[in-house]
């Protein structure tokens, strides 16, 4: 059999996807259900396009439960306290510029669970975080890119 797939991630990342399972459960699949009921009442279920929706949205709200339910059973939950301050890990936030002159940004990798770009969290999937792992402070490093390599020199890294 094969083995599990492990979703490493932040206490953080864990309890909102506890949060958001619990409102799948409670509010929004109680909701789709009454609107099945109340589509149902509309007559002709083979042309009866409310009823059509909320079966559709059904389905997605019981497959996103299940995944997440999944994710959590096989959360591993990273311990930052295992790895040296200075090192790049899992759930770290680390600051690096583009060499020679770029701007500094900063991203924390994070497991593609709670991976959320536009508020800098990056998947420890992604080649950035690929390519940072288990490197320290002062280390430059070449990050492949779909645009090109990109050369970047690591400032800071933070718990």
């Amino acid at each position: 059999m094969a083995s599990e797939k492990i979703y490493p991630m932040t206490e953080a990342g864990k309890e909102k996807l506890q949060k958001e399972l619990e409102e799948l459960k409670t509010k929004t699949r109680p909701e789709v259900i009454e609107r099945i009921k109340v589509a149902r009442g509309f007559g002709d279920l083979s042309e009866n396009s409310e009823y059509e929706s909320a079966k559709d949205e059904q389905s997605m709200v019981e497959s996103r439960i299940s995944t997440i339910e999944h994710m959590l059973q096989n959360a591993e939950i990273i311990d930052n306290n295992a790895v040296a301050k200075d090192v790049i890990s899992l759930g770290k936030t680390v600051e690096f510029k583009e060499l020679p002159d770029e701007e500094p940004e900063s991203y924390t990798i994070v497991g593609a669970a709670e991976a959320d770009p536009m508020s800098g969290k990056i998947s420890n999937d992604s080649p950035i975080a690929k390519a940072l792992l288990g490197h320290k402070v002062g280390e430059e490093v070449v990050i492949a890119t779909p645009g090109g390599d990109m050369n970047v020199k690591i400032l800071k890294v933070e718990a």
